[in-house]
């Protein structure tokens, strides 16, 4: 099972996992449809908000984080979906739109944790 390219709707248990910025401006991509839909607030750009949860690709000044900052964390959000296993945490591809980097970039600081059941990755950062 692979994250659906387009989400619009999830369940009561389901959680939508975006990228974001720190100042937790929810403009574009993933975080804007986080933001219309599933909950996540404007001034928060990491964690739990409504049925979203972010990672922050992006510093308050909107700079790109490095991919050690971006690991960190992701390896917050995998201790969190860990320690919350009645939730399915939807991931979609964070970092890979207005961040720039490559899938396998990403996909790398997934991989290199144990993923939980409860968290369903992009088909691309399985491949």
């Amino acid at each position: 099972m692979h994250t659906p390219d387009n989400i619009t709707k999830l369940g009561a248990d389901e959680i939508f996992v975006f990228g974001s910025n720190e100042a937790g401006r929810h403009g574009r991509g993933a975080a804007l449809t986080a933001a219309k839909k599933f909950g996540a607030r404007y001034g928060q750009g990491d964690g739990l908000q409504g049925q979203s949860y972010g990672i922050s690709t992006k510093d308050k000044s909107l700079r790109i984080l490095s991919l050690d900052q971006i690991a960190i964390k992701i390896n917050r959000f995998i201790k969190f979906a860990t320690e919350n296993p009645k939730f399915k945490f939807f991931v979609t591809e964070i970092g890979c739109g207005l961040a720039g980097y490559k899938v396998k970039e990403i996909a790398s600081l997934f991989n290199k944790n144990v993923i939980p059941n409860n968290v369903i990755l992009p088909e691309r950062f399985c491949k």
